[in-house]
């Protein structure tokens, strides 16, 4: 089920590949200027020009930049001899490509390859600067014609214009999803007429890149269907194009779905210019961000403030002799643009009506949901907007307990019932995984055996977790509707904003997920494939498919935008796909949107996540998949060193997933000694999924724990930020931001950390080694068992001997300094062996691992003194080291027993 040896990629990706043909050429095109003629040397370095030449024509048949016509011009001065001719245009060419500078100023690509000039220089000449995006056509035409089509549509572009586009003409539908796949640049579909299925464009090359395509086969449908059939593939490998059809059918022999499936429909009768202008006012719609263009709009009008904020326009700053410094570190439109007006062209963030709603309409095209909201102080009062939302007192929540902290406290103020869920511990790394789907259906199943199923409103996670484990989403919610059909699902995706930007990362979002299981649950096939599972069922067998009749698809999913797509710090958003919304929720859930967001939100930050949302419509795909390159590349190098490896090991898929959840068997994206593996058929079944962008550093090796390494090493030397580490790892991130340069620097720093550890082992007399082999024995072997949750007190169950607690209770029950007293941690052990029960009166929250061991209510256990003993972190909220474990007297909890036959039944 794993890729076999034969068939893995030598690069990552196809960029990678490309930008190794393009360095290579360059190399050999140069040294080709300086070989004597007739030599042997020349004739090597011709002989690996000429295959590096069919090698690039068979990539960048698929790109228009640079393209078939250039790739002519090469082989045209190769072929001529015109050696330092040819030199210059592939270093010139190479380093157009790889600075991306032809994306801004198009126009110097057509330039004469004796007078080419770099990117800046055209750009400084001619005051140009426009962005530049690739459409693909799609039609099966000659290449006279190709030329004529492109020729054309070149003579529409104007010098006004503020975007230009070059051209990739496709002619079959292998190779029209091929170019789709591997061309970020695509920012358009034209389908013009059937085009035949089949590729004559394939290649040994590009072969191992292009197995989500080989999936599909669509070889035996007729021809004049392949084109709506593109349409509807388009929108599940790039959603953000636009698509158009040409077509010479009538329009009453188009069918529903064609109609719906493009954004406009054209007849080969009609003038090309039409065309030629709808593309443009398509990319102009995506560029358009309502909100950020009325902001700038305002700062630039003449205003008089007489209201609140002496700091707008600027003018408590500017004319202050003692914080003027404070106006020029940040500049004037920073100013200009502040204000706590909601008119003059600007929006009221709780009751928008103006360029505030169209910003968040936009922003929900652009994630795929029915609903999106603007928060502007993070995605923990996302959370709680959310839960107060939907859940009333006494409703039931299922809930990782290794959640973030914000949605412990919203079930406090909400008043809900937790049923807390265990993830899967990783005790070697001393961390915890994610919750198996099997343990989530099974207390769904006592609670419906309990007869309070019907009290269950919520199931909530984390997808993806800090350390990047990711959920079969799709899997999840289907096996939970078949249980309780009209459960509310919360995907906290704080870190996971970029993944509706990628193919495979998207399939594992909660809208996208929504939207998918909603179509699938209303088709007629669905219906069928449900009567036809509820026959072979034995008795009292429990479906795994959703009642059509009962399934209710209500999804939230919360974004901290800010952490991996561009958006000012607390920048984040709410994506909504609830069937029920306007009927159910809408009410609530803006009285809670008002409860939780300040009536003086940040312009600034509100305009950040407009401007986010417009760069991920246009860039979105090209920026997340360099940003996971970047992160195979760091793997790779770590991988590949000795002197890296010697200290330091990259935890990969088997380390973090156990077998069980690994349904496909893979075990890691890269080896050194087999390249990369492909992970497209993990990322389509495996229950849990690694993000490569999420990179976790194992030193247990250094003898330094994760802590001081992060503080002492890569803060202190090399200025290197990191969030989180666990007693023997350190948590690497890359995102939409993260360079080949910054890449390249982490390497350096981690390479001149272990030269030093090299000089400080070998300076070490026999009893510091004997110390530091302790410390690096104490780091790898002697791992702190990790706890689950054990359970709530019986004073505080929600139903005696059934899964959820009265947290709200235990929490605002410890307001009365009466209620509590404080034990020592080593005296706790034999307290608990007198038979005393300790029960929590406050949250316990390790920094790391960041999520509560106790909560309020919740009985003290032994595995969990146990690893509060052995933590070395730097802060425990909620733990005084100099008074102990507060708890709740013994008076008290004797006040609030219940009194029942099921007594202290250990349950969640």
């Amino acid at each position: 089920m794993i890729k076999t040896k034969k068939n893995i990629a030598p690069y990552y990706n196809i960029g990678q590949l490309r930008v190794e043909f393009w360095n290579r050429l360059k190399i050999e095109t140069s040294e080709l200027t300086r070989c004597h003629k007739g030599s042997q040397n020349e004739n090597r370095h011709k002989q690996n020009i000429k295959q590096l030449l069919i090698d690039l024509q068979s990539v960048e048949c698929f790109f228009a930049f640079p393209g078939k016509e250039r790739l002519q011009k090469l082989d045209n001065a190769f072929s001529s001899h015109e050696y330092a001719s040819l030199s210059h245009l592939v270093a010139e060419t190479t380093r157009q490509l790889l600075g991306d500078s032809y994306k801004s100023n198009p126009e110097f690509i057509d330039l004469d390859e004796h007078s080419m000039e770099s990117a800046e220089e055209h750009e400084q000449h001619n005051n140009i600067r426009k962005n530049h995006f690739e459409v693909l056509f799609v039609d099966n035409i000659s290449e006279q014609e190709e030329y004529k089509l492109k020729h054309r549509l070149r003579t529409l572009h104007t010098p006004n214009d503020k975007f230009s586009y070059g051209v990739v003409l496709q002619r079959s539908f292998q190779d029209a999803m091929i170019t789709l796949l591997f061309n970020h640049n695509i920012q358009a579909v034209v389908v013009r007429y059937a085009p035949p299925f089949h590729s004559k464009l394939i290649t040994p090359s590009i072969k191992p890149y292009i197995e989500e395509i080989n999936k599909h086969d669509f070889s035996s449908k007729p021809e004049t269907d392949l084109g709506p059939i593109i349409g509807e593939f388009v929108k599940q490998l790039r959603p953000e194009l636009d698509i158009y059809y040409v077509t010479d059918s009538s329009l009453g022999h188009l069918k529903d779905n064609t109609i719906k499936g493009f954004k406009r429909i054209f007849y080969q009768s009609e003038d090309i210019q039409e065309m030629h202008l709808t593309i443009m006012r398509g990319i102009a719609e995506r560029y358009n961000t309502p909100f950020f263009t009325a902001l700038v709009e305002y700062s630039q009008k003449p205003t008089g403030v007489f209201h609140a904020m002496p700091i707008s326009r600027g003018n408590s700053v500017f004319k202050s002799r003692w914080i003027n410094d404070f106006g020029d570190f940040y500049g004037r439109n920073m100013f200009l643009a502040e204000t706590s007006a909601t008119t003059g062209g600007l929006d009221s963030l709780l009751q928008p009506t103006g360029p505030l709603k169209k910003a968040q309409e936009m922003a929900s095209d652009a994630y795929g949901s029915l609903n999106t909201y603007f928060v502007t102080n993070g995605t923990s009062t996302a959370n709680k907007i959310v839960m107060q939302a939907l859940v009333k007192p006494e409703d039931v929540v299922l809930i990782d307990r290794d959640c973030h902290k914000s949605h412990h406290y919203g079930l406090v103020l909400a008043g809900a019932y937790p049923v807390y869920l265990d993830s899967y511990p990783i005790e070697e790394y001393s961390m915890y995984g994610a919750v198996p789907l099997e343990q989530i259906k099974t207390k769904l199943l006592k609670l419906k055996e309990a007869g309070r199923l019907d009290k269950v409103k919520m199931l909530l996670l984390t997808n993806c977790t800090f350390d990047g484990l990711v959920y079969n989403v799709e899997r999840v919610m289907e096996e939970v509707l078949a249980i309780k059909p009209d459960i509310v699902f919360l995907w906290d995706e704080a870190w996971f904003a970029f993944a509706g930007f990628a193919y495979h990362y998207r399939q594992r979002t909660g809208m996208f997920t929504a939207n998918k299981l909603y179509e699938k649950y209303n088709s007629t096939n669905y219906r069928k494939q449900y009567n036809e599972h509820i026959k072979g069922l034995k008795n009292g067998e429990q479906s795994l498919l959703p009642d059509p009749d009962k399934v209710k698809i209500r999804v939230y999913s919360t974004q901290s935008t800010h952490k991996t797509l561009s958006s000012f710090r607390q920048g984040s958003m709410i994506h909504i796909w609830d069937e029920d919304f306007r009927r159910k929720t809408e009410n609530t859930f803006l009285e809670a949107y008002m409860t939780h967001t300040s009536t003086s939100p940040n312009y600034q930050m509100l305009a950040s996540l407009d401007v986010g949302r417009r760069q991920v419509q246009l860039e979105g795909f090209e920026l997340v998949e360099k940003s996971i390159e970047m992160a195979m590349v760091l793997r790779a190098k770590v991988n590949d060193n000795p002197q890296l490896s010697k200290y330091f090991d990259v935890l990969t898929v088997k380390d973090f997933i156990p077998n069980k959840f690994r349904q496909t068997g893979l075990k890691e994206y890269y080896s050194k000694h087999e390249g990369w593996n492909n992970m497209d058929e993990a990322w389509d079944k495996d229950e849990f999924v690694l993000d490569p962008t999420k990179i976790t550093l194992y030193i247990g090796k250094t003898g330094v724990d994760g802590d001081t390494f992060k503080n002492k090493y890569l803060m202190d030397k090399f200025n290197i930020q990191i969030n989180k580490t666990s007693r023997n790892t350190v948590l690497f991130m890359t995102n939409i931001g993260t360079t080949r340069g910054s890449i390249t620097y982490l390497i350096n720093a981690l390479l001149r950390i272990a030269d030093e550890l090299d000089d400080e082992f070998k300076a070490l007399n026999d009893q510091e080694k004997e110390i530091r082999n302790k410390r690096i024995h104490s780091l790898t072997k002697e791992v702190p068992p990790l706890p689950d949750f054990s359970y709530f007190h019986h004073s505080f169950q929600a139903v005696p001997g059934v899964p959820g607690g009265n947290l709200r209770e235990a929490y605002f029950l410890a307001y009365d300094e009466e209620n509590y007293e404080y034990v020592a941690l080593n005296e706790c052990l034999s307290v608990m062996s007198s038979g005393r029960n300790l029960v929590a009166s406050t949250f316990v929250i390790p920094y790391p691992p960041g999520f509560p061991v106790l909560v309020p209510g919740q009985v003290v256990s032994e595995e969990i003194i146990n690893f509060m003993t052995v933590l070395d972190v730097s802060e425990i909220h909620g733990y005084r080291s100099d008074l102990g474990l507060r708890v709740f007297k013994e008076k008290v909890l004797n006040r609030h027993k219940i009194t029942t036959s099921m007594g202290s039944m250990p349950v969640g």
